[in-house]
């Protein structure tokens, strides 16, 4: 056997072809090389229960993480997405690199404790609080590809592109000044995100028009360019105000107009596109494009709840994000989706498939497959894949007793993040016992960067 190679054993293993007894899988320079099924262990084998593939967030603000619970007092007024986001940009406006690698360090430390392997990291905090560019325009990115090399979780960096504050060019607010590019600007911070992300075992770099209100269709057919085959990530029909304005401007709808004017396909992943109409829905399934679904955050923020079961059913394809980062959990994320179901269809077991009847397994094979797609990597265990390997706990409660997919039923709707056990990333073991191997150091960075910075507010 090669120095680099590991062997895990797993009493029972998620395959692409359904469960699995006995599986041997043998991981060498980070990929898996080999999985045999129906075998005993041997010595020197690492022995563990019960393996799933690494789920894929495909939607994350890090920064945010840090402002977890500061917007959640009422105002004078209604609050709103709109006024959550001006609290945001406050506490963004005091953000310097370090800080930010910080807080996302911690953000990432709590995604893989919790079953997230890979992260869509949607970075729109380029400039520095004057909204100058940094003598280095990768400034910030860095800071992300920094905290996810010392955490160890896979990266998708997604730069975004933001020029205006609304609609058809409008004029950018003073909260907005960090995140402003120019295309050619902004052609220089891709370059420079690349260069940034290469060390990274298997780093991707895709590119993110923030939203339709944040660029023109000039821009916009000017980035798909860019893009080239990574990743393309937009921001679509969150809020009803936004659907709103979109009409105004174009007499179409977020959904709509992007569908019409953009040529959508499988490299696209729509965030939250949460108001669409039957029409839309059916064009987005069809499309190819990825839904990138944020339940936590869209609860949070009040958008609404998007249509699941109609776009699901039409062929659709879903992967999940934490977003805001208010609560980062992978189990409580496609809980909170099918929970959204079932409150406005007033029935049970909403999202269960015709293939499958556990609504648990629906739901996982889905977000692996869609995050997958949206983050360009892979997410099953497979030879030849990365070894991203999550495993659970058999002696939790919740799962006592139960085999298969009752496991994945009782995982995510009676166990939660607590019967997480372990989590491997490339087939390095970056958590166990449930937790993350730099917690300790992680956090007290954390809490040093939070108390600085709350101090000052």
């Amino acid at each position: 056997m090669r120095q680099t190679e590991t062997v895990l054993h797993f009493a029972r293993a998620l395959l692409p072809a359904g469960w699995a007894r006995d599986v041997r899988v043998a991981i060498a320079n980070g990929t898996l090389a080999a999985i045999d099924v129906g075998v005993a262990p041997r010595a020197g084998d690492s022995r563990n229960a019960i393996a799933l593939p690494g789920m894929p967030n495909l939607h994350s603000h890090a920064f945010q993480r840090g402002m977890a619970g500061l917007a959640e007092s009422r105002g004078e007024s209604a609050d709103s997405f709109w006024t959550w986001r001006a609290v945001m940009y406050r506490f963004a406006d005091r953000l310097t690199p370090d800080q930010l690698a910080a807080i996302a360090a911690m953000a990432y430390v709590e995604m893989l404790e919790t079953g997230f392997t890979r992260v869509g990291e949607f970075h729109y905090l380029h400039h520095d609080p004057a909204g100058a560019p940094y003598a280095n325009r990768a400034a910030m990115a860095e800071a992300i590809v920094a905290a996810a090399a010392e955490t160890g979780i896979g990266l998708t960096l997604l730069p975004v592109f933001y020029a205006h504050g609304g609609f058809g060019g409008a004029a950018p607010i003073e909260g907005q000044r960090r995140f402003l590019h120019d295309i050619d600007g902004y052609a220089r911070l891709l370059d420079e995100s690349r260069s940034a992300a290469r060390p990274l075992s298997d780093a991707r770099v895709g590119i993110a028009p923030h939203s339709l209100r944040a660029v023109t269709p000039e821009q916009l057919a000017l980035l798909e360019r860019l893009a080239g085959d990574a990743p393309i990530h937009i921001h679509i029909a969150e809020q009803v105000r936004e659907v709103e304005d979109c009409l105004a401007w174009s007499g179409a709808t977020p959904v709509q107009w992007l569908l019409g004017n953009a040529p959508v396909d499988d490299r696209w992943c729509l965030v939250h596109a949460t108001h669409m109409t039957e029409a839309e829905t059916l064009a987005l399934a069809r499309s190819g494009a990825v839904a990138g679904l944020c339940p936590i955050t869209e609860a949070n923020l009040g958008d609404g709840i998007f249509p699941a079961a109609e776009y699901l059913a039409a062929g659709g394809r879903i992967g999940i994000g934490s977003d805001s980062n208010v609560l980062i959990d992978m189990t409580e994320e496609v809980r909170v989706l099918e929970y959204g179901q079932r409150l406005t269809r007033r029935l049970r077991n909403a999202l269960a498939s015709d293939r499958t009847r556990s609504t648990g397994r629906a739901l996982l094979a889905s977000a692996l497959a869609g995050g997958a797609q949206a983050l360009g990597a892979s997410a099953a265990l497979a030879p030849g894949n990365a070894a991203d390997i999550v495993s659970l706990d058999a002696a939790h409660p919740a799962l006592l007793a139960r085999d298969d997919d009752a496991l994945l039923d009782s995982l995510i709707f009676a166990a939660g993040r607590g019967a997480i056990d372990g989590v491997w990333r490339r087939g390095e073991q970056l958590v166990s016992g449930g937790r993350h191997r730099a917690r300790a150091g992680v956090e007290a960075g954390f809490r040093e960067v939070l108390e600085a910075i709350l101090a000052n507010s």
